[in-house]
C-alpha cells in the first residue's frame, strides 16, 4: 500500500534530494527554463510553486521562509522582485512541463520546465504572430456597401 507516499524520492537521500531541488529551483529562477528528466521536473514543480505563491506577498517572513528552501539570496531577490510581479494575477499553475523525448545516452524521458508567463510563443495574452497564407483572400465588404451596390444595379436595369 502507498499510504503517506506523497512525493517521489528520486533515488536519493532526503538531504541530497533537498539540495538538488534547491539548486534546480535557483537555476530555473535564473534562466526561466531548464531541461531535465520528467520525474525531476514534476518534483521540481511541486517544490517551486508554493514558493512562488509565497513570493506574491513581499514580507520579511515570507522572504525568510523562501530563503530556507532556496539558500541563494540572488534567487530569492529575483523571485520577489521580477517573477512575483509578472505572475501576480495568476491564481496558480506558474510552471509548464513540455516533454522532449528520450535522452541519447540512457533513454531517460526528458522534459523542459519553464515559467508560463515568460514564454511569448505559448502565452495566449502575449503578442501573437500574424498568420500568413500563400493564397489570396477576398476582402471583407460591409453589409451597407453590399446594399448600396445592389440598389445601383437595380437602378441601372
Amino acid at each position: 500500500m502507498r499510504h503517506g507516499k506523497k512525493h517521489n524520492h528520486l533515488g536519493r537521500t532526503t538531504s541530497h534530494r533537498k539540495a538538488m531541488l534547491a539548486n534546480m529551483s535557483c537555476s530555473l529562477i535564473e534562466h526561466k527554463r531548464i531541461n531535465t528528466t520528467v520525474a525531476k521536473a514534476k518534483a521540481l514543480r511541486v517544490f517551486v510553486e508554493p514558493l512562488i505563491t509565497k513570493s506574491k506577498s513581499d514580507t520579511t517572513h515570507n522572504r525568510r521562509i523562501v530563503f530556507s528552501y532556496l539558500r541563494d539570496k540572488y534567487a530569492v531577490t529575483e523571485l520577489f522582485k521580477e517573477i512575483s510581479v509578472k505572475v501576480g494575477d495568476r491564481p496558480g499553475g506558474y510552471l509548464r512541463i513540455i516533454k522532449l523525448g528520450n535522452r541519447q545516452g540512457d533513454n531517460a524521458p526528458m522534459a523542459m520546465i519553464e515559467f508560463v508567463d515568460y514564454n511569448e510563443i505559448y502565452n495566449p495574452n502575449g503578442k501573437k504572430a500574424k498568420k500568413t497564407t500563400r493564397r489570396g483572400r477576398s476582402k471583407k465588404v460591409d453589409s451597407a456597401q453590399v446594399e448600396v451596390k445592389a440598389e445601383e444595379e437595380k437602378t441601372e436595369e
